[in-house]
């Protein structure tokens, strides 16, 4: 959906919207935040990296004209940054009418996956998951609603994973993060409702992304033999889905969880 932004008869259009990103340096966030703009929308990258930030905002600048993106460096799992970058997001691009929480996984740093048994871990570990996966989407959220309520409009979407839906033996942490972002964004589509704002997620199974490049080959065999549709995910396909829930092709849609998994979901 690459493309110039597309004209107002398009039911996808999003023009004249503000559109933050969290996670939007790379992978699926970068896609993401590539799709928004397609269609007309102003869009703040987010980023934990400033630099992964700065390079993609100045790349979606280049192709969709000046004003169209802007980089802010924040870490979503702590509240005060977040509400830092708000207002400044605010003051430069104006008030956000979609947020998409992205930023995911255990944060910056190395991620060890399944290393041993849950009753083996130290509760310390389980900080990193928690924190990005559903602190920080509680953050944004508290962060941004606010100016949503206030002009009656807006959608939020929360990117979070089969592993919330059906668990993931070994990543009990992180399915239990992402097991309540969903729960709070259906609470929280009760909430806004009334002010014409919605909530929904989107759940995505296994996507080509930068942090799987590098996989094993026999590894990546077995995972994808666990979908009904043979083969990874595309981040441009989370972003198709993301744009249909954030445009008002999707207006009287909330509270809901739209898997994009090749099937995962009940497949085993």
């Amino acid at each position: 959906m690459a493309g110039e932004a597309t004209s107002k008869g398009d039911i996808l259009n999003l023009a004249g919207k503000v559109a933050v990103v969290t996670g939007a340096g790379q992978g699926i966030g970068r896609q993401i935040a590539e799709h928004l703009a397609a269609h007309g929308a102003k869009v703040a990258v987010n980023d934990y990296f400033a630099d992964r930030a700065e390079e993609a905002a100045s790349e979606l600048t280049a192709r969709y004209g000046s004003g169209m993106a802007a980089p802010f460096q924040a870490d979503v799992s702590d509240a005060a940054s977040v509400l830092a970058m708000e207002a400044a997001i605010r003051e430069r691009l104006g008030p956000a009418e979609i947020l998409v929480n992205n930023a995911g996984n255990a944060g910056p740093g190395e991620i060890t996956l399944g290393s041993r048994p849950f009753w083996e871990e130290d509760p310390a570990e389980w900080d990193r998951w928690m924190k990005v996966n559903l602190f920080g989407v509680l953050n944004c959220c508290r962060a941004f609603a606010p100016a949503m309520v206030e002009s009656r409009r807006g959608s939020i979407i929360t990117i979070i994973s089969d592993a919330a839906r059906v668990g993931e033996a070994r990543l009990e942490a992180y399915s239990a993060a992402k097991a309540g972002a969903a729960g709070f964004m259906r609470a929280l589509a009760r909430s806004l409702g009334r002010y014409t704002v919605r909530a929904n997620c989107v759940s995505i199974g296994t996507i080509r992304t930068p942090v799987n490049a590098d996989s094993d080959p026999d590894y990546l065999k077995t995972l994808v033999s666990k979908y009904v549709l043979r083969r990874l995910g595309e981040p441009d396909e989370v972003a198709n889905m993301v744009l249909f829930l954030a445009s008002d092709a999707a207006g009287w849609t909330t509270g809901q969880t739209y898997p994009v998994n090749g099937g995962y979901s009940f497949s085993m």
